[in-house]
């Protein structure tokens, strides 16, 4: 098994800047898959949409853009839909970028 350390950054896109409101409260970060690892891709990133609940759970993850397509897609829906932000007591749609980079 390959010991790696993974660097995923999270942004919120600039779409979602403009409701300075929204607060994460929890960030889960994806594990690297194991598909890149046997297919040595270094890197990647998932542009995903987020419907998030009035009580701040993720409710669904839509991803919009992946590089490379469908290697990054099912670690970043996973992580993402751990992620908690701070409840408004109304549904929201965002945008989030995560970037994908393995070191060894």
């Amino acid at each position: 098994m390959f010991a790696r350390s993974v660097i995923a950054l999270a942004l919120i896109a600039a779409a979602s800047l403009a409701q300075a409101d929204v607060k994460v409260l929890k960030k889960v970060a994806p594990e690297y898959p194991n598909e890149a690892v046997k297919k040595n891709i270094s890197s990647g990133s998932v542009r995903a949409k987020l419907n998030i609940a009035g009580d701040g759970k993720v409710a669904n993850v839509e991803v919009v853009e992946a590089e490379p397509k469908r290697v990054f897609d099912r670690a970043a829906i996973d992580a993402l839909s751990q992620w908690k932000f701070e409840g408004t007591g109304a549904a929201q749609t965002h945008e989030v970028k995560l970037v994908f980079k393995s070191e060894d």
